[in-house]
C-alpha cells in the first residue's frame, strides 16, 4: 500500500479503498491482524479513518473483529465459500435472466468494457484489477432485473466473492478460463437469450465454487 495521500475528499473512503485493496492483493494475509495505529501510520492519516474503514470493510465481510484481538482480515474458508456462493447460485442467474428479458438501452456496456480491460490485467497478472473488473462484470449483468432489492442483496455479497476469488487464483490462477465463461455468457445475454445466459452463469459459478473448495478443502 503507499505510504502517503494527497488530501483527499473523504478520508475514510480513500483509506478504505486502501486497505481494500492491500486485502485483495494478499499484502494483508487472510488472519492478519489490522492495527489501527500501524495502518495509520502507514498511509499517512490519523486512527478515526481506518477505524472507520474497518468498520465499513467489516459490514461487507473482508474484516473480522474480535473482542479480544480486535480487527483481522477474514480468513476464507469451506463454510463462507459455500454460504457465499448458495446465494449467488440462487439468486444471480435469477437476475441475469430477468436482465436480458427487459432488454434495457445499453445494459450490458459496462459488462463489455469489464471485459476488455480484463485482457490487461490478466497479462499483468493483476489480482486486485481482476477482482474489481469481476465485480463490475458481475453487477453490470444483474442490476437491470428491476428488483432493488435483488440487486442489493447481490452487492451485499461483493467483498466476499472477490476475497473467495483471491484465496482461489492464489492457488490456481484460472483467469482465463473465467473470463472466456464471461465472454459466452455476455454473448448470449446480447442475442437476449435469457435462459442461455442464465444457464451459463450458474455453470460458470458452480465450477468455480468447485475449484475453490479442491483448494482450501471441502469439510
Amino acid at each position: 500500500m503507499s505510504s502517503t495521500f494527497s488530501l483527499p475528499a473523504s478520508r475514510t473512503e480513500v483509506v478504505l479503498e486502501e486497505i481494500r485493496r492491500g486485502i485483495l492483493t494478499r499484502e494483508l494475509k487472510p488472519g492478519q491482524p489490522l492495527v489501527e495505529a500501524e495502518l495509520a501510520a502507514r498511509l499517512g492519516v490519523s486512527k478515526t479513518p481506518v477505524r472507520e474503514a474497518l468498520k465499513v470493510l467489516s459490514n461487507t465481510g473482508l474484516v473480522t473483529f474480535s473482542p479480544y484481538k480486535g480487527a483481522s482480515v477474514c480468513v476464507v474458508d469451506a463454510e463462507l465459500a459455500k454460504s457465499v456462493y448458495d446465494v449467488r447460485m440462487v439468486l444471480e442467474p435469477e437476475a441475469v435472466r430477468r436482465s436480458v428479458e427487459r432488454r434495457s438501452p445499453d445494459l450490458f456496456e459496462d459488462a463489455a468494457e469489464a471485459l476488455k480491460e480484463a485482457s490487461a490485467a490478466i497479462s499483468g497478472k493483476d489480482q486486485a484489477a481482476l477482482s474489481l473488473l469481476n465485480r463490475r462484470f458481475h453487477r453490470a449483468l444483474y442490476s437491470g432485473c428491476g428488483n432493488p432489492l435483488m440487486v442489493s442483496i447481490l452487492d451485499d455479497l461483493k467483498d466476499r466473492a472477490a476475497l473467495i476469488s483471491v484465496v482461489g487464483w492464489a492457488a490456481n490462477p484460472s483467469w482465463r478460463r473465467e473470463w472466456a465463461e464471461h465472454k459466452a455468457v455476455l454473448a448470449a445475454a446480447k442475442k437476449g437469450d435469457a435462459d442461455g445466459a442464465a444457464g451459463l452463469l450458474r455453470a460458470h459459478i458452480g465450477d468455480f465454487l468447485a475449484r475453490i473448495l479442491e483448494t482450501i478443502g471441502d469439510e
